[in-house]
């Protein structure tokens, strides 16, 4: 299968991260665990990070995965 994870960073410190495969934001301090607790509970926030899995990732796997093919 296919995992996105997002990874939000501010002065190179990750705050925050969404994981497809858990389907919740993860908080890294004490903002990120204060963003995440809001977006978690945000439906309209998750489902915008799950539809990226379906609309980016799935589609750039299948041409991706037709060009190997293609050279095989």
């Amino acid at each position: 299968g296919i995992e996105l994870i997002t990874s939000y960073v501010f002065n190179q410190a990750e705050y925050i991260r969404f994981n497809s495969t858990v389907g919740r934001f993860v908080g890294y301090t004490e903002h990120g665990l204060k963003n995440a607790e809001a977006w978690n509970s945000d439906a309209g926030i998750l489902g915008q990070e799950q539809a990226e899995l379906e609309r980016f990732c799935k589609h750039n796997a299948d041409l991706h995965y037709s060009a190997i093919l293609d050279k095989t």
